[in-house]
């Protein structure tokens, strides 16, 4: 049976003014919540979210100091995971899926969030929560050559609030030299050992920038630590398209456990 323990909201009044604007603009993102196959709402229903009766529990606006509010508990789960999210997929074509970038491409993603509430398990360890991700993605072309029958690709990074810390993990190729074809397949790639930052963050606000360029990724906390990735790992990256995600993707199947996380800015750039 799992102990409940839980870190409650310090609401704080903040200034909501980035340089994208008053808040957070949700038209290039659609998100996801644990209800239903799951549920997904993309641009332009989105944009009415607070007034979106299937959101409300899980995806609102803190009438406090304004952060927006992913809440999210183990239920339904999206198909390539047995976990549950509320969480933000970036969608650069309002709507569609079809359109994404490549590290040739470049682009940043940096917000502002919290995460001021986690359940722990039964000896006292909280729950993990992946709150930043670049998911990867296969081109039609690439998923006819594999033979696939989605055009899913693995997350070439995850970010996690940890333990109070913020623990970043990325995929590497098993082997290096494998071919082009070879590399598009998920079982190609495995997962680093992860690294945390020193800082410990707790349940206060923190920001992440995540800046990706041709060969090369960069992760930052508060402006003042940063782990570069520059490999021959991050090179061979560059064959998938990839999109941003932000959120609460809840790493607990356990009954009773939840955790909620906010944000206060969300702003990306390509």
């Amino acid at each position: 049976m799992i102990k409940r323990s839980y870190v409650f909201f310090a609401f704080i009044s903040i200034s909501l003014s980035t340089a994208m604007g008053q808040g957070i603009d949700l038209n290039h993102w659609k998100v996801t919540i644990p209800t239903g196959r799951p549920t997904e709402v993309s641009p332009p229903e989105i944009l009415d979210y607070q007034n979106n009766e299937a959101l409300k529990p899980f995806f609102f606006k803190d009438p406090k100091d304004g952060a927006l509010v992913f809440y999210a508990y183990p239920a339904s789960s999206t198909r390539n995971s047995s976990y549950s999210r509320t969480e933000l997929r970036e969608q650069m074509v309002p709507g569609k899926n079809s359109t994404n970038w490549t590290f040739a491409d470049g682009g940043i993603m940096r917000g502002t969030l919290s995460v001021p509430e986690v359940t722990q398990d039964a000896v006292g360890n909280y729950h993990q929560v992946i709150i930043m991700q670049i998911h990867g993605r296969l081109t039609n072309e690439q998923r006819d050559l594999i033979g696939e029958d989605d055009n899913n690709a693995p997350p070439i990074l995850k970010i996690y609030w940890d333990e109070g810390k913020i623990r970043v993990k990325t995929k590497v190729l098993k082997d290096t030299n494998a071919s082009e074809p070879e590399i598009l397949h998920e079982k190609a790639w495995g997962d680093d050992k992860g690294r945390n930052f020193k800082e410990i963050v707790g349940t206060d606000k923190f920001t992440l920038e995540i800046k990706v360029s041709e060969g090369r990724m960069e992760v930052s906390l508060n402006d003042k630590e940063t782990f570069v990735y520059n490999d021959i790992h991050m090179q061979k990256w560059g064959v998938f398209e990839n999109y941003f995600k932000a959120g609460n993707y809840f790493q607990s199947k356990e009954s009773g456990s939840h955790a909620y996380v906010k944000y206060y800015s969300l702003e990306v750039k390509h």
